[in-house]
């Protein structure tokens, strides 16, 4: 990665409670809340300049009060970003800013505390790094991921560091997740991924669009399902066809992405 190469290799198993730096400026503390839906768990990201006094903490992730003490004891704390609402990310982000003494900042004014909102392009200055503002919807209408310093892309769910993502229909839109992954697909050569669930990978571009290629694959083969299915199929009918090779317990997820899929190629007419 230029400037700024990933420390070590990928962790082999879960490190939970271990501070872990990933590049120059980015280290990780992975939440213990491993599920189907979250892989491993939750990666906060503590981010800070070397000769910087305190930190920017992205998702505190849930209502833990163990991981969010482990969080509070690195160091202190600037600021705190959400890269969207979903609980997993966000649950722990007002019990961890009454604990630190820091303000929440997020796209969705709910989850705002003690500053203002973010929106795309907005750039946030703090613990010695520049954050530029990414509005990437898609997975959920607040989606945001930010660019740290040229050197990584902080992506929340609109890109995983393992297998892809769901769109949460009805509040995501895979209209809306096209554009976002091509947004990302366009960030520099080598800016690597710092996701929100998964390791962290080399290139945010390579895997924007290895997601771009599979959500039109899925696309077609919804497509195809629809017109085998007749046009009463349902869109549980179309996860059994579509997703068939995988695991029924995110079926239920699964069904998101159909039904936006479905919604997109409605509006396709």
């Amino acid at each position: 990665m230029s400037g700024s190469p990933l420390i070590g290799a990928r962790a082999a198993h879960p490190l939970y409670g271990q501070l872990r730096q990933v590049t120059r400026h980015a280290a990780v503390l992975l939440a213990d809340n491993p599920s189907p839906m979250t892989l491993d768990g939750t990666n906060t990201w503590l981010l800070k300049a070397p000769d910087a006094a305190s930190y920017v903490v992205v998702d505190p992730g849930p209502l833990d009060p163990v991981h969010l003490q482990r969080i509070a004891s690195v160091g202190p704390v600037s600021e705190i970003l959400l890269t969207h609402g979903h609980p997993d990310h966000s649950e722990g982000a007002r019990s961890f800013a009454e604990l630190v003494g820091a303000p929440v900042r997020a796209l969705d004014p709910t989850f705002v505390f003690g500053s203002e909102g973010l929106v795309d392009g907005d750039v946030v200055t703090s613990s010695g790094l520049e954050l530029r503002v990414l509005g990437t919807p898609g997975h959920t209408s607040d989606s945001l991921c930010f660019v740290l310093d040229g050197e990584a892309v902080l992506t929340g769910d609109t890109v995983l560091g393992r297998g892809t993502t769901i769109v949460a229909h009805p509040d995501g839109k895979l209209g809306d997740y096209f554009e976002s992954l091509k947004v990302l697909a366009d960030l520099p050569p080598d800016t690597a991924v710092l996701p929100g669930h998964g390791p962290e990978l080399a290139d945010a571009g390579e895997a924007a669009r290895a997601y771009l290629a599979h959500r039109v694959q899925r696309l077609d083969q919804v497509r195809r399902a629809v017109a085998s299915l007749g046009g009463s199929a349902t869109p549980r009918q179309v996860v059994e066809v579509v997703y068939a090779d995988v695991d029924r317990v995110l079926w239920p997820a699964a069904e998101w992405s159909v039904r936006a899929q479905l919604e997109y190629l409605r509006a396709e007419g």
